[in-house]
């Protein structure tokens, strides 16, 4: 590990231990919770922003910028996949009056 920090006095290992404990925390969420599909898109965000944080610290610390581009194609993609994601749930709220994830099985074809 390197003796210069990116930020002040904030070290890449600060970052790093926060990317990781985002990323348990949103698979905790996934894990644990498995009744309520909102919950469930939340910790897939909090994941995605897990990613990118540790996307933008290794950037910073190589000085090179594909992951920082990289992290802003992922935030687009993310946001693009939480609007379908909350548009599919209100439409499904709309026709079976919950989002309950176990009575999803009844979309089946």
């Amino acid at each position: 590990m390197s003796d210069q920090a990116l930020f002040g006095s904030i070290y890449m290992h600060h970052f790093v231990m926060l990317s990781t404990l985002l990323f348990v925390i949103g698979v905790c969420g996934v894990c644990l919770n498995r009744k309520n599909i909102i919950t469930i898109l939340m910790s897939i965000e909090l994941m995605l922003l897990a990613v990118n944080i540790n996307l933008v610290t290794f950037s910073v610390h190589l000085g090179d910028l594909v992951g920082q581009i990289f992290a802003m194609l992922v935030l687009t993609v993310a946001a693009a996949e939480a609007a379908i994601g909350l548009a599919i749930l209100v439409v499904f709220f709309r026709l079976r009056a919950t989002i309950d994830v176990d009575d999803i099985h009844q979309l089946k074809g």
